[in-house]
C-alpha cells in the first residue's frame, strides 16, 4: 500500500453550479484533504475548457494556501510553455514567502489544447520542445545561477527552496531524471505503461541539489465506497463527459450519475463512454487497498496523487474519507 497520499483537483464544474462555484468546492475540499491527513493538494491549469474553472494555478494555490494551515499545496502543473520562466519564478517566490515551507512547483509540457488557444497565448506546439531549455532557466531564476539575462533577478523567489515535479508528458520522464527532480506519472489506467516510464526513470535519475535520490508520484483517479456499484457511479460523470470531449470537441460540465445513466447514446459515444470507465482503481475499501498494495508493488512508487472528479460531492467526500482510512492517514 502506497502510505502517502495526496488529492490534484482539477476544478471541474457542474451542471446546475457555475464555475464560481468549482473554484470555492476545491477550497473546501482542500480543507477536507487537510483534515483527513492527505500530504499535499494540488490544483490544475487548463485554458478555454468550459468544463473546467482552474485557468490560474498559482492564484488558486494562493486560495488553498490560505484557507488551510498544514498541507502542503502546490499545481499539478504549471504548463511552462505558456508562461515565461521569470513570471513563474517570481509567483513561486511570492507563494513560498507568504506560505513558507508549504509550497510544490509541479511543472508540465503541455500548451493549449486547440490552435485558437494556442494563438491567443501567443504559443505554438513547437513550444513544448523547449520544455527542458525553459526548465533549465526556472531553476537558474531560483538559485541565482541563471547567466542569460545578467542583472536581473527573480525577487522575492531567489535563494527559496521551492521543490519542482515534473509531470512525465511526452519526454518529462526523461527530463526529470536529467534534472534530478521528482517525477509525477500517470494514469494508472495504463498500469504497464507506467511502470516502464518509472524504471526509464530511475534508470537514468542523476543526483541533484534538488533530489538525492528519484522520487516518483503516480496518479490516477481512485473511487472507494461500500459497495463496487456505488464506487463505478462515482466514475459515471467523468467518463461521460470524456466521450462528449470526444464527439463534440469541448468538456460539458459533470451531470449526475442517474442522469448519465438514462442518456441514450450513440455507438461510437457509447464505445467512448465504456472506454473511460475502464481500468479505473474503484470498489470496496478491501478491494481498493487489494488494487493499491498491486500498484505498490508494480511502480515502487514513493507516493499516490488522486484526481477523481465527479458530480456528487458527498459521495466524492466520502470516497477520499475511505481511502485516508485505508492508507492509515491521521485524522
Amino acid at each position: 500500500m502506497i502510505r502517502k497520499l495526496s488529492i490534484l483537483d482539477r476544478s471541474r464544474t457542474r451542471l446546475g453550479h457555475p464555475a464560481p462555484q468549482a473554484l470555492r468546492d476545491t477550497v473546501a475540499l482542500a480543507r477536507t484533504a487537510e483534515t483527513l491527513g492527505y500530504h499535499r493538494f494540488w490544483v490544475s491549469e487548463h485554458h478555454s475548457v468550459p468544463g473546467v474553472a482552474g485557468s490560474a494555478p498559482t492564484v488558486l494555490a494562493a486560495a488553498v494556501a490560505g484557507a488551510t494551515d498544514r498541507i502542503r499545496v502546490g499545481t499539478g502543473g504549471v504548463m511552462l510553455p505558456n508562461h515565461q520562466p521569470l513570471v513563474v519564478a517570481e509567483q513561486f517566490g511570492v507563494l513560498e514567502s507568504l506560505f513558507p515551507g508549504r509550497i510544490d512547483m509541479g511543472l508540465g509540457r503541455s500548451v493549449g489544447f486547440t490552435n485558437g488557444i494556442r494563438r491567443a497565448l501567443g504559443r505554438d506546439t513547437g513550444d513544448a520542445d523547449r520544455f527542458e531549455e525553459q526548465l533549465t532557466e526556472l531553476l537558474g531564476w531560483l538559485d541565482g545561477t541563471q547567466q542569460a539575462h545578467p542583472e536581473v533577478h527573480a525577487h522575492p523567489a531567489e535563494g527559496l527552496r521551492t521543490p519542482a515535479y515534473v509531470l512525465a508528458t511526452g519526454e518529462g520522464a526523461g527530463i526529470a531524471a536529467r534534472a534530478g527532480l521528482p517525477l509525477v506519472v500517470g494514469d494508472l489506467r495504463r498500469r504497464d505503461r507506467v511502470a516502464e516510464i518509472v524504471e526509464g526513470y530511475r534508470k537514468d535519475f542523476r543526483p541533484s541539489a534538488r533530489g538525492a535520490e528519484p522520487y516518483v508520484v503516480v496518479s490516477g483517479t481512485v473511487a472507494v465506497a461500500a459497495t463496487t456499484e456505488e464506487a463505478r457511479r462515482i466514475l459515471l460523470p467523468e467518463a461521460w463527459s470524456v466521450a462528449y470531449s470526444r464527439t463534440r470537441g469541448s468538456f460539458p460540465p459533470l451531470r449526475p450519475a442517474e442522469e448519465v445513466e438514462a442518456l441514450e447514446m450513440t455507438p461510437k459515444e457509447r464505445e467512448l463512454y465504456e472506454g473511460a470507465l475502464t481500468g479505473h482503481i474503484h470498489g470496496t475499501p478491501d478491494r481498493v487497498a487489494a488494487e493499491l498494495s498491486a500498484v505498490a508493488d508494480l511502480t515502487g512508487a514513493d507516493e499516490l496523487l488522486v484526481t477523481t472528479s465527479t458530480y456528487d460531492r458527498t459521495a466524492l467526500l466520502d470516497s477520499y474519507t475511505l481511502l485516508a482510512r485505508i492508507a492509515g492517514l491521521a485524522t
